[in-house]
């Protein structure tokens, strides 16, 4: 499935890239083992946030339904603030907004552990839950920014390796999705229902610090918009963002729509020490989709193949509510995160090709934060159905956000096709100016 080809020098990497692209060309791209290293370090923490903040919130409260809710709060202030973080990297770097943003997210998540262990009122757990939301670190955007840098120069068009990227990045993100869950679950009952997040403000900053240090490898700030980039200032002005966004907000209820309900489920199955497990199971399931994805040379246009993969998404959630078996239940999350992957993929593949470079980094972290945002409200919803009716009224939640965000994504679809001087401009990763993109 990976393409084989003699080893590149570093003058004709891109060039070798564009005859065959794959991850053995793309992981030969010169300097990306200095921002790919520590940007999966910097990332992990996020994979075991909301797992650990639901745990020690349920044990310390005893309801899933406010567990639910808090983790929601995070995601909320997280959706809200990662755009504005991502347009303010776009503007002074990437160093300026991560150094203090890693400071801030650790202290806000200490806070949030000692008045949960107090026994605080729940109104203080939602106070403490904004700025933990409002400052989670925007790596997996800030790492997909520098591959755009990477993978073309000032002259370059579009890079066939973006798609690979894409594919790369999504894979690392469910490889942290697998290990986090896991980790997050094992620290929590094994060792103290606060040690999950303790040990993710740990990382954060171990990991940010690391990831920030890498500054060759950053994009150049853009300062000021001019031109075509001042028309479009923020990348949601794009009809083609805001259609992704839903589709993402949709991928959102699935994530957060099941992990209440797992949690649930296995604790109502006897055994529950294996909701990490079996959340893993589904999050193996992305990567492994993910890894086949970036691949393949596709035909098919990103829009259609994108239609198609949430298609697929939406009846593979149906069966859920109905699920008995634990086993069972890990088959299905294998098969939803099967689906995910090339949804996902496909859709920071054609945000990159539809936005300036001015405003790529603030693209990603839209997309980043529709994905939190529909993980916050589907883990309220299926907290407090899972508390009135049980983990099976929970596992309605990804059929319901998945078929809304469909519907709404068909009626939205003229609006994603980049125009051929957009693909030029912005999917090529390197001209001063960008065309506006309508």
């Amino acid at each position: 499935m990976v393409p084989t080809s003699p080893s590149p020098s570093p003058s004709s990497s891109k060039h070798d890239a564009a005859r065959a692209p794959g991850y053995r060309q793309l992981l030969r791209t010169p300097g990306v083992w200095a921002f790919v290293l520590p940007g999966f370090a910097a990332r992990q923490p996020f994979a075991m946030l909301t797992m650990s903040m639901v745990l020690l919130v349920e044990h310390t409260t005893g309801s899933y339904g406010t567990a639910g809710s808090v983790a929601a709060v995070t995601g909320v202030a997280m959706a809200v603030c990662a755009p504005r973080g991502g347009r303010l990297a776009d503007r002074f770097g990437q160093r300026a907004v991560l150094v203090p943003g890693i400071a801030l997210h650790a202290a806000s998540v200490g806070a949030l552990v000692a008045l949960a262990l107090a026994h605080a009122p729940v109104w203080a757990l939602f106070a403490a839950a904004v700025p933990t939301g409002a400052t989670v670190p925007q790596v997996g955007p800030m790492v997909r920014s520098r591959w755009a840098v990477a993978l073309t120069g000032p002259s370059a068009g579009p890079s066939p390796l973006m798609q690979t990227a894409a594919a790369f990045e999504s894979v690392t993100d469910e490889f942290t999705f697998v290990i986090g869950p896991v980790l997050a679950t094992a620290l929590c009952a094994g060792v103290h229902p606060a040690a999950g997040l303790i040990a993710e403000a740990t990382l954060t900053l171990a990991g940010g610090s690391l990831f920030a240090a890498q500054r060759k490898t950053a994009p150049r700030p853009h300062h000021r918009a001019t031109g075509s980039d001042a028309r479009h200032s923020s990348a949601l002005s794009v009809p083609g963002v805001r259609a992704l966004v839903i589709a993402l907000l949709g991928i959102g209820a699935v994530f957060g729509g099941m992990q209440v309900p797992i949690t649930a489920f296995t604790k109502e199955a006897g055994h529950p020490g294996l909701s990490g497990i079996v959340y893993g199971t589904f999050a193996a399931g992305n990567m492994l989709a993910g890894v086949a994805y970036g691949a393949i040379a596709w035909r098919r246009s990103p829009r259609r193949r994108l239609l198609t993969a949430y298609a697929a998404l939406m009846l593979a959630c149906a069966p859920l509510w109905a699920v008995q078996a634990l086993p069972l239940l890990g088959g299905l999350g294998l098969l939803l995160g099967l689906c995910i992957a090339p949804a996902l993929i496909t859709g920071y593949t054609l945000v990159e090709a539809l936005v300036p470079p001015a405003t790529r980094t603030e693209a990603f972290t839209w997309l980043t934060g529709a994905v939190a945002l529909g993980q916050a409200a589907a883990v309220t919803a299926a907290g407090l159905l899972t508390d009135h009716a049980g983990s099976h009224a929970g596992f309605t939640v990804p059929l319901t956000g998945t078929v809304a965000a469909f519907v709404v994504l068909m009626g939205l679809r003229g609006h994603l096709v980049p125009a051929p001087r957009a693909m030029r401009a912005a999917g090529a990763i390197g001209h001063r100016r960008a065309v506006a993109v309508d």
